[in-house]
């Protein structure tokens, strides 16, 4: 039986409502594709507490979880991913790739210009639907 595990990934805006797109390293599952930065959710955490501590390890930055975005559920090979996508907003910092081989803000309108890992296509799809 394949295990399910939960994952949280931040939406996170600049000013120019561009989003932020992290490259996935050579050195991670699913190389050389494009995520919303973000992680595991340990035993017993909070998804706005885990996605606040992911990005601040991740990014070096600090965010305020607003609100859920998307939630679903992608199968891959060996396991089940339950991505909880969460909309975020800047607070101190600037995000830098410290995991990920690149980070850029892109507009809406073109992420689907980019090879994304499949568990992020439902918030990426859901981000070209909505409203500005």
């Amino acid at each position: 039986m394949k295990k399910t595990i939960k994952v949280v990934a931040a939406i996170i805006e600049n000013e120019d409502s561009e989003i932020l797109c992290a490259l996935r390293s050579s050195r991670m599952s699913i190389p050389n594709h494009w995520e919303f930065a973000g992680g595991k959710v340990e035993i017993g955490e909070d998804i706005f507490h885990a996605i606040e501590r992911e990005i601040q390890e991740e990014l070096n930055c600090s965010v305020n979880a607003i609100k859920v975005f998307d939630d679903s559920v992608h199968e891959y090979d060996d396991n089940f991913v339950n991505l909880i996508s969460i909309k975020c907003a800047l607070i101190s910092g600037t995000p830098t790739a410290t995991e990920h081989s690149k980070l850029i803000y892109l507009r809406r309108e073109n992420l689907s210009s980019l090879n994304w890992a499949p568990a992020d296509l439902n918030a990426v799809n859901k981000l070209l639907d909505e409203k500005m």
